[in-house]
């Protein structure tokens, strides 16, 4: 299996402290030795590093994790491969074009052959994993109900659950989404959150030794949540979505 990170947050802020502990599973303390990618969103426009090696061998991972790239929104996944070569275009995040806005996506698990029976409306994936061709049906299924973005996103957010819903009775797919604003984490087995804000204290990862003490790198009227598919610190209370539970989450809080 594969493992997930996501951060949503009120003000541009780095991952860099849960990122270092990400890409210690990559190949470190986790198998996960068949590629890695992150994208950082920046307005509309999003900044995006994907490699198929090892994250914790990884001079690209060592410098996303060293230099603080600031953002509201950032998907990143480390994989270990099921379906589908070991190589670039099949490395997370995949991302496609809906109402002018660049969607990212990430997905966690397996799903059985009967997912490529499910037609494809517009979006074709460019390699070949179960987990491309699982968005490129998911976008397009909703292209198809929404043509024009909506002022309201809550119908796209059940519309979203209700796509993955039938995606997880095909197997594991525990899922990250976003479209730059909205950042949506649904669960099939496991994926955790948790969200910082004041008072802020100290925490340290449980993969490699790091700690941090977020009053010194954050305002009192900061707001971050991060999701993760297993807790990355081990003095952190991490809430746990439940199967079938997908959360959405804007500047930081769940909506």
């Amino acid at each position: 299996m594969c493992e997930l990170l996501g951060m949503s947050a009120n003000v541009p802020t780095d991952i860099c402290f849960s990122f270092a502990g990400l890409m210690q599973r990559g190949g470190g303390t986790g198998p996960h030795r068949d590629g890695w990618g992150i994208a950082f969103y920046e307005g509309k426009g999003a900044r995006c590093f994907h490699d198929p090696n090892p994250s914790v061998d990884s001079k690209i991972a060592n410098l996303i994790k060293d230099h603080p790239i600031k953002s509201h929104v950032v998907i990143s996944h480390i994989r270990q491969a099921n379906v589908g070569d070991v190589c670039l275009e099949n490395t997370h995040p995949f991302q496609r074009e809906l109402w002018g806005l660049i969607w990212t996506y990430a997905h966690n698990g397996q799903l059985n052959a009967r997912l490529f029976d499910k037609p494809l409306r517009f979006y074709q994936p460019v390699g070949n994993t179960d987990s491309e061709y699982a968005f490129c049906w998911l976008l397009g299924e909703l292209r198809a109900a929404f043509p024009v973005r909506p002022d309201d996103f809550t119908p796209v957010s059940e519309f979203i659950h209700a796509r993955c819903e039938e995606l997880r009775e095909l197997g594991v797919f525990n899922m990250l989404l976003s479209e730059s604003q909205h950042l949506m984490a649904y669960c099939s087995t496991k994926l955790a959150w948790i969200t910082r804000r004041a008072p802020f204290g100290e925490a340290s990862l449980s993969d490699c030794d790091i700690t941090v003490d977020f009053v010194k790198e954050t305002t009192p009227n900061d707001v971050v949540t991060v999701i993760a598919t297993e807790p990355l610190t081990q003095d952190e209370t991490w809430t746990r979505l439940a199967p079938g539970e997908m959360a959405t989450f804007v500047e930081g809080l769940p909506v």
